[in-house]
């Protein structure tokens, strides 16, 4: 039986293709059960790109030729504090860059016993920790022409003479870094950190040309920064479409071989405080993501980062989050893997010709330096539209939106150096639910709101759980009255809490025989407010939760209700 398996002939031919009529009419047929419509399965980007539930070879774009070709990429810790032991640790734990926000005069110390041919130094944006690194470069026993990494500076004032120093000394030392991040931890969309990252870029490549620079060699001091995300796909599409946008800049400078060099960094508007060791999933993905997307160098940002200084642990998680994907996954032995994938390569030309369109806006405004309200004034238009998102759950956050643990301990760290302000504000998606935690975590008692469940646990669980849920997500304890047979009984487990805020749980049944006598009873055993886990009922409550409900404000009306009614005077 297994010789003749092994030897049958495959006819691929004794099976018909499936056309994309056929599918559609089996997905609607599937669709008339629910009362849902076709439009449902297609899902719109921040950027209005509509995905769609299916794509085919109708839809397929000729493969670009994105990814260059290269052995894996970079593993690049960051570093805000001069401790090299930590920075030792890196190097020996796997790091073969170091990205280092430290002092000027920390820099000689810390960089002791570093092997510079072998671990790139990447800096933060400071002339004076330039020059310093210059220093180093010309005293270390490396040759001028294995020098890589990059000074991060802004090509304006003395930070040019410091440019021109190190393309003269160091040709293979980038100095410019094009930082997408601050579009992105504002809040903006894929395709506007796309198309800031190029007017960015642009009005980088004039300062330099007009300090004496030719087109090619402006074009190779520059190295690009994006932010990873856990959307997986989206985060492969964004860096291909970020490397096809800069080689068209490079064709209408009259460049022809203009590589963009990339670095991404795991998403800080992503990162929570709160059940921070789901980080290390959402952290873990975007790292995968940015590995397939051809990215050169990738840092991982610590799962703590959002709480503090990360501690020794965190840091190992996350080099060796790389570690992982590069020597056991081998992810980085395949070239552009998402290449010829109808969806991604629709995905891709879809967010270029988006980001394109915004980067020409920008331009017509007179470039980045002239548009930076424009740019503003539409981040945050795009934050608004993503934080009303978050507010009802559309976009959940595991760990604090969704499936929040009231009983988690808390992960303490020492406080992080501040951050200096920038002209966007940053961002974190889960900070309005996490300060509605903080402030229920800071009252003398947690605020509580009583699950009233109607009938056998069968009965009552999904709503239950789906109350629980959402209050939890607020920092409110949910008790349960449990299997309940009668109205007295909903009432007296009431009373017994000591809660004045009650959610009604139950099925459609229970609520058509006992919604409205548990009510009544509620009512009077003392409930100031009656809510109804769904979106119907005879009963006069309250108020409704359900999915779709606008959560964020449902949760900060009962604070604000208990808040009051005890007078406790706390501020939000």
């Amino acid at each position: 039986m297994m010789e003749l398996a092994l030897t049958a002939e495959f006819r691929p031919n004794e099976f018909p293709s499936a056309s994309r009529e056929q599918w559609r009419e089996l997905v609607d047929a599937v669709l008339r059960k629910t009362g849902a419509s076709f439009d449902s399965l297609v899902t719109k980007t921040y950027d209005g790109i509509e995905l769609q539930p299916l794509y085919t070879l109708d839809d397929a774009l000729e493969p670009y030729a994105l990814a260059p070709v290269k052995q894996g990429w970079d593993i690049r810790q960051r570093h805000a504090v001069p401790d090299p032991v930590a920075l030792m640790n890196d190097l020996e734990g796997g790091v073969t860059s170091l990205w280092l926000a430290v002092p000027a005069s920390s820099l000689e110390g810390l960089l002791d016993g570093v092997y510079l041919d072998l671990a790139p130094i990447v800096l933060d944006g400071s002339v004076d920790a330039a020059r310093a690194m210059l220093r180093i470069y010309d005293q270390a026993p490396i040759l001028a022409d294995e020098v890589r990494g990059n000074l991060a500076l802004t090509p304006t004032g003395e930070a040019l003479d410091v440019i021109k120093q190190a393309r003269s000394q160091f040709p293979g030392l980038r100095t410019v870094v094009v930082d997408a991040l601050p579009f992105h931890d504002a809040g903006g969309s894929d395709s506007e950190e796309l198309g800031a990252s190029l007017a960015l870029a642009v009005s980088h490549l004039r300062a330099l040309t007009a300090a004496g620079f030719d087109a090619p060699d402006a074009f190779a001091q520059l190295e690009f920064r994006y932010a990873a995300t856990a959307d997986q796909f989206m985060t492969i599409a964004k860096l291909r479409a970020a490397r096809r946008l800069w080689t068209r800049v490079a064709e209408v400078s009259g460049v022809s071989e203009a590589v963009q060099v990339q670095h991404a960094v795991t998403s800080s508007a992503m990162m929570t405080r709160r059940d921070p060791w789901v980080n290390m999933l959402r952290t873990t993905v975007a790292c995968l993501s940015a590995g397939l997307g051809g990215a050169d160098s990738v840092t991982v940002q610590p799962f703590d980062a959002a709480i503090g200084l990360p501690d020794e642990f965190a840091r190992r998680i996350a080099r060796n989050t790389q570690n992982l994907l590069l020597e056991e996954s081998h992810l980085g032995e395949v070239i552009d893997p998402a290449a010829g994938s109808w969806y991604v390569e629709k995905l891709t030309d879809s967010l270029a010709v988006e980001a394109w369109a915004w980067f020409q806006e920008i331009e017509r405004a007179g470039g980045l330096d002239e548009a930076r309200s424009l740019v503003a004034s539409r981040i945050a238009d795009t934050w608004a539209r993503r934080s009303a998102r978050l507010a009802d759950r559309s976009d959940p956050i595991t760990g604090v939106s969704e499936f929040p643990n009231l009983t988690e301990k808390p992960v303490v760290r020492e406080p992080a150096l501040a951050t200096p302000e920038g002209e966007l504000p940053r961002v974190r998606y889960a900070q309005a639910f996490e300060e509605l935690r903080d402030l229920a975590d800071a009252q003398p008692e947690r605020p509580q709101v009583f699950l009233a469940t109607l009938g056998p646990v069968a009965a009552h669980t999904a709503r239950a759980t789906f109350a629980a849920n959402l209050f939890n997500a607020g920092g409110f304890a949910t008790p349960n009255a449990g299997a309940t047979r009668t109205p007295e009984d909903v009432a007296q487990r009431f009373k017994e809490s000591g809660a004045r805020v009650a959610v009604l749980c139950g099925s459609d049944t229970s609520y058509a025989e006992q919604a409205v006598p548990t009510v009544e009873a509620l009512r009077q055993a003392g409930a100031e407010r009656v809510l109804l886990a769904g979106k119907k009922t005879d009963a006069t409550v309250d108020g409704f939760v359900h999915m779709g409900c606008p959560a964020l404000e449902i949760l900060n009306d009962t604070y604000s209700f208990l808040a009051v009614k005890e007078n406790k005077g706390v501020e939000r």
